[in-house]
């Protein structure tokens, strides 16, 4: 598996939230410039200003409901990365090998 970094991490919640937050304020102010210009063009650009004014909001919340792209890969938690050792071996001396040759006699 791999080794996650601090740069493969995902942004966290408040700055994600920020993130959106400036997309969405962006999408609405060219929506307000597109209000306040349909009062001083004439022609064709009315219907662009029209059209943008119509349609900005669904793309502004599209745009910051998309944030940014999704790891696929999950992520560890620090805990989950400690390398943990194997029990150590028993030695001639431990109890527990002499129940292992008493119960191997005793099968044979």
């Amino acid at each position: 598996m791999k080794q996650q970094s601090i740069t493969t991490l995902p942004p966290s919640p408040e700055a994600e939230r920020h993130s959106r937050m400036i997309k969405y304020t962006i999408a609405m102010s060219i929506r307000v410039l597109c209000i306040v210009a349909m009062l001083f063009v004439d022609g064709w650009w009315l219907a662009v200003c029209a059209a943008g004014a119509i349609f900005l909001p669904y793309f502004a919340v599209v745009l910051a409901n998309v944030g940014s792209p999704r790891r696929t890969s999950r992520v560890l938690r620090p805990g989950g990365l400690v390398r943990r050792t194997p029990p150590p071996a028993a030695g001639p001396g431990d109890a527990g090998t002499a129940q292992d040759e008493h119960h191997e006699r005793g099968a044979a």
